[in-house]
């Protein structure tokens, strides 16, 4: 790591930020360091809100990869960095352009809704993006049209039935992190905490989501702990959120859900946490990585963007 890393690194990054008349958002997975100094601390939806109407001139991304992206197919003059551009997902490499292109022409009737966990290149493919906290409403807006849904299997199958579809084809996508929550040991924690409410982010499989009393995206499940009368609650989705959580119900005791193996951090997202603190001060201090979009799938990826923005109002 660069070894003119300040001590005082928060100050400085506060300093390098009024410098660069910069923005810091921040996705609610990020270490709570990150989280605390940001600007704007969001699920996707609300970070594209914020991206869209921000007046700064750097927009600093402390998230993974295609949220930078979003950030600057919306903004493509002013300056997009990121703390390190190998920040991506598991669902956004599990879906690449070129075979969702050839997978797309066997259903050419379809309206294709993709989930904002996905390359530009595949945004540019779509008809219109979605959130986990606005896919359902996306869904219900396209009447009886033909559907596909991409990339995240799990979340398609929880859309389908809140719109009370049966016919939507799903790219077979899952996030390594939502995927690794385990229904027996879930079982075992609830056992153990009765009186606990389990709150599930919708990119969990369904074993875990039928025993849901809350699913939402991560804004709405902060909204489910602080509003709720119940005071402990089991939480499966990436821990990050706890941090945000904690924050807005210190009365209330959270449970992170177990993953399947004990011997790793698996309900960590690897990617999210490439982010740190050095990498942040350097980003802003030299301006670098940035990331850009090529400006003809920029000008395809934006208009299904907005479409998602317009709807979601």
């Amino acid at each position: 790591m660069d070894e003119k890393i300040p001590i005082d690194i928060e100050d400085a990054i506060s300093e390098l930020k009024r410098e660069r008349n910069a923005v810091i958002l921040a996705h609610y997975y990020q270490e709570s360091e990150i989280q605390d100094l940001a600007d704007f601390v969001g699920d996707s939806l609300q970070l594209s809100q914020q991206a869209k109407t921000t007046d700064a001139d750097v927009i600093c991304f402390c998230g993974v990869h295609f949220m930078a992206e979003t950030a600057k197919i919306l903004n493509p003059d002013k300056v997009v960095v990121v703390p390190d551009l190998d920040a991506g997902c598991s669902l956004a490499d599990g879906c690449p352009a070129l075979a969702f292109e050839n997978w797309l022409r066997d259903y050419p009737d379809h309206e294709v809704i993709s989930y904002i966990n996905c390359s530009a290149e595949v945004k540019a493919l779509s008809d219109v993006i979605c959130t986990s906290s606005n896919a359902a409403k996306i869904v219900k807006a396209m009447g009886d049209k033909k559907i596909v849904f991409a990339p995240d299997q799990h979340l398609g199958r929880y859309v389908s039935k809140q719109a009370g579809r049966d016919d939507i084809v799903m790219w077979p996508g899952s996030c390594v992190v939502h995927e690794t929550f385990s229904e027996k040991k879930l079982l075992e924690i609830m056992a153990r905490h009765p009186e606990a409410k389990v709150a599930a982010h919708p990119e969990c499989a369904e074993p875990i989501l039928r025993h849901a009393d809350h699913i939402s995206s991560t804004s709405g499940l902060i909204k489910f702990v602080k509003q709720s009368d119940a005071t402990e609650f089991i939480i499966a989705t990436e821990v990050g959120i706890l941090h945000k959580m904690q924050k807005e119900a210190p009365d209330k005791t959270l449970i992170p859900a177990p993953p399947e193996d004990d011997t790793c951090a698996c309900n960590m997202c690897p990617y999210m946490r490439k982010n740190t603190l050095d990498k942040l001060y350097l980003c802003l201090r030299d301006l670098s990585p940035q990331v850009d979009v090529p400006e003809p799938i920029r000008v395809k990826a934006l208009r299904p963007i907005e479409r998602m923005l317009e709807m979601s109002m």
